[in-house]
């Protein structure tokens, strides 16, 4: 690290290095703006990162790990990260939703996935085909701020199906109990109850994303993804300090705008004197949500998963029924532990051997890693790796002894790890009707403060969580438009 000078004038500093505060950054930096990025930690990428968790030379996610958006979005799909050595990979199948008896696969195909429906293959066609066919304008969207829709007509059919709770448009829309879980599996991601209106809208975005892009991982891991962005940046001319954590205003050097991507805990900590009393008081009422538990494991081998399709999927779902995952996420709200969980999983070196090193299983066969989280009270300590194993073990009998290395990561250590995920709430907010499109409060251009000089950036602003870099992208138009 070279030393920050105190005198210098950039155009524009950025407070953290997640993705959207290296979207901002990029952005900034393609209008030619001065930009320098400050990171608190000794390596940037937010929930980007990659560590070696377990291993030598396994490397597992500390966050986000499957990156649709990051294939999709429209500030991804403008620069050349492929240039910067990010590569994507796509696993045979984007997601297996686990039941007692069999997998249910969503495969790219709308219609393969038809086919494996049954009765509700027709039903499941009609919901998604439409939407597929759409996906471009639909994203670009979904991942705006609230406003006036550049394509009324599109959205108001999307809006039909997708402003109502998952609960009732999946038991509306499907009859068997493998359709309805599926669209559960993929609504619960969202974090909040599944009687909620915007889950319904989250399980069809993801759904959507599924068909048109599939759901792949970074070779090598996020990781990958912050590298590539700080290397485009760094060809723009900006600039970026890591071991610098901003505390106060005094900790930035000048400069004509700030913006922060950080959650509104530390926007307060780091500018309240800055910001007017009022504004503080409507930032502090900002709620988040629901916290996670994460388990990484280095394995000897692949999962010995008992039905086939699930050895070919990067994403898997393990929660059962409609009514027992909509049980489970509704005792979180409330504050209670679920069980049994439900859980989300991924098993990237199937794919991507580059996570693992050779010779673990036998000469010139790789190890593996895996990962499993679930949904748990936000800043709960409560351990949740034997539930988290036991449901695993029942779709794959002896994966206990294929586990040579394992870590965990509670919701109370997982903001200590990274501040924006207030209680391990890693969406860095609530996303329900209430908060989705107005976080952190309403406001006619939410990534704006009162203070002319300093700006939002991070998830606490539309369109919420996920490495999509939007957040950034639009905090930063924001401020060519008011301060250049």
């Amino acid at each position: 690290m070279t030393p920050m000078s105190k005198t210098t004038q950039y155009d524009a500093v950025i407070v953290g290095s997640g993705p959207n505060g290296l979207a901002a950054a990029v952005t900034l930096a393609q209008a030619g703006r001065s930009v320098l990025v400050l990171e608190g930690k000794d390596t940037i990428g937010g929930g980007m990162r990659t560590l070696e968790y377990t291993l030598p030379g396994y490397r597992h996610d500390v966050c986000s790990a499957v990156h649709p958006l990051g294939v999709g979005s429209p500030f991804f799909r403008d620069i050349p990260l492929r240039d910067h050595g990010l590569q994507w990979v796509f696993p045979d199948l984007p997601l297996v939703h686990m039941m007692d008896d069999r997998g249910v696969a969503l495969h790219q195909s709308i219609d393969e996935t038809a086919a494996g429906l049954g009765r509700d293959g027709d039903a499941y066609r009609r919901l998604f085909a439409p939407i597929v066919k759409e996906w471009r304008g639909l994203l670009d969207e979904f991942l705006g701020p609230l406003g006036l829709p550049r394509r009324p007509l599109l959205m108001a059919r999307f809006g039909l199906r997708a402003i109502q709770p998952a609960t009732r448009l999946a038991r509306g829309t499907f009859e068997t109990e493998e359709a309805r879980a599926l669209f559960a599996g993929m609504a619960a991601h969202i974090t909040i109850p599944l009687e909620k209106v915007t889950t319904a809208a989250g399980g069809l975005m993801l759904g959507m994303l599924a068909h048109a892009i599939g759901w792949p991982f970074a070779r090598g891991g996020s990781q990958s993804i912050a590298t590539a962005l700080a290397a485009y940046l760094r060809a723009l001319g900006g600039e970026i300090q890591t071991g610098v954590w901003v505390r106060s205003m005094s900790d930035i050097p000048p400069a004509r705008a700030v913006l922060f991507d950080v959650t509104v805990r530390d926007l307060l900590t780091i500018a309240g004197d800055e910001l007017p009393g009022g504004y503080r008081n409507r930032l502090a009422g900002y709620r988040y949500g629901q916290g996670v538990f994460k388990v990484d494991w280095a394995l000897s081998e692949p999962v010995p998963w008992r039905d086939p399709l699930a050895r070919r999927a990067g994403t898997l779902h393990i929660g059962g029924t409609l009514a027992e995952i909509a049980a489970g996420e509704r005792a979180i709200w409330d504050g209670r532990v679920a069980n049994p969980p439900y859980i989300l999983f991924a098993q990237p070196s199937v794919f991507d051997p580059e996570r693992a090193p050779q010779g673990q299983a036998g000469p010139g066969l790789p190890g593996h890693v895996a990962w499993a989280y679930c949904h748990v009270p936000n800043g709960s300590t409560v351990d949740m790796t034997a539930a988290i194993e036991a449901q695993i073990e029942r779709h794959a009998s002896g994966f206990g002894d294929c586990i040579i290395g394992r870590h965990t990561i509670n919701a109370v250590e997982y903001q200590a790890y990274n501040p924006n995920y207030p209680g391990g709430d890693i969406n860095s907010g609530v996303q329900d009707w209430r908060q989705l499109f107005t976080r952190p409060v309403a406001r006619i251009n939410p990534y704006t403060t009162p203070n002319p000089r300093l700006f939002i950036c991070s998830a606490a602003t539309p369109p919420g969580g996920g490495v999509h870099g939007m957040c950034g992208y639009y905090a930063a138009r924001a401020a060519l438009k008011g301060r250049f």
